[in-house]
């Protein structure tokens, strides 16, 4: 695998489109490759910011979650969060590279992702062709944050070992690889976290992933998710002092 960041002028409120962004940033894509874009940048070109001073972070958080956990409650003043089904601090709002602004997750990176992909398979003439949506996250016992998929598209997000062999011949039974996530976690890694400027990412030579015209079908989008209820955490999930947030 071979992921290449691309550098970009400083993306800014009110500054180009996103499309207009990766017209001038991304002067190649080739057969089964995948570009990849933080969602910072999708944010802030369809203007999901507020200026900070404006509002309070925390209303923001409560509004965009669909759980939070009172910021009183944590060593760091931080409000942990079940936003879009995934456990995330501060649904997701971020203040880094966002200029005096705090930004919030893009609103339809699904649409966005399924845009973009069509934008590049008619401009490069190409058959298979991915977009990934990223953002970064932490995960509970490990320090460090690593990359995350907000939105996908071109590609099969899952590998299913369901059924297959192991090396000796044992039937694996519920194993299947998160392809998205994995993607998402190496090319953040590469694109960095601090002033890079290097918000998008050409992934290539990606033997194990398969490759579709289609777009993601509802069924497969959730298929990434698991319910609470079914989550071998859940004893711990659902024993914390949530409060409801504001989205469904």
């Amino acid at each position: 695998m071979n992921i290449d960041p691309i550098k970009t002028l400083k993306i800014v409120v009110e500054g180009p489109s996103l499309q207009d962004i990766i017209a001038s940033s991304v002067s190649e894509c080739s057969e089964r490759s995948i570009l990849v874009i933080t969602s910072k940048i999708v944010s802030i070109c369809e203007g999901r910011v507020v200026k900070i001073g404006d509002q309070e972070k925390q209303s923001l958080i409560v509004h965009e979650s669909s759980f939070y956990i009172p910021p009183e409650k944590s060593k760091y003043d931080i409000s942990l969060t079940i936003t879009r089904n995934i456990l995330i601090p501060t649904a997701g709002i971020d203040e880094s590279n966002g200029n005096g602004h705090y930004v919030l997750w893009p609103k339809n990176p699904q649409q966005t992702a399924r845009d973009i992909r069509s934008y590049l398979a008619d401009r490069f003439r190409l058959t298979n062709v991915g977009v990934l949506i990223t953002d970064s996250k932490t995960a509970p016992l490990r320090l460090g944050t690593t990359g995350i998929c907000l939105a996908y598209a071109g590609f099969s997000a899952l590998n299913n070992y369901i059924d297959t062999p192991d090396l000796f011949g044992r039937n694996l039974k519920v194993t299947k690889a998160n392809v998205a996530d994995g993607l998402a976690a190496a090319s953040v890694l590469v694109m960095g976290e601090g002033n890079e400027q290097t918000p998008l990412a050409i992934v290539e030579d990606v033997p194990f992933i398969r490759f579709h015209e289609s777009y993601p079908s509802q069924e497969e989008i959730e298929e990434l998710y698991i319910p609470l209820s079914d989550d071998m955490y859940s004893p711990l999930i659902s024993c914390a002092p949530w409060e409801k947030g504001k989205q469904d």
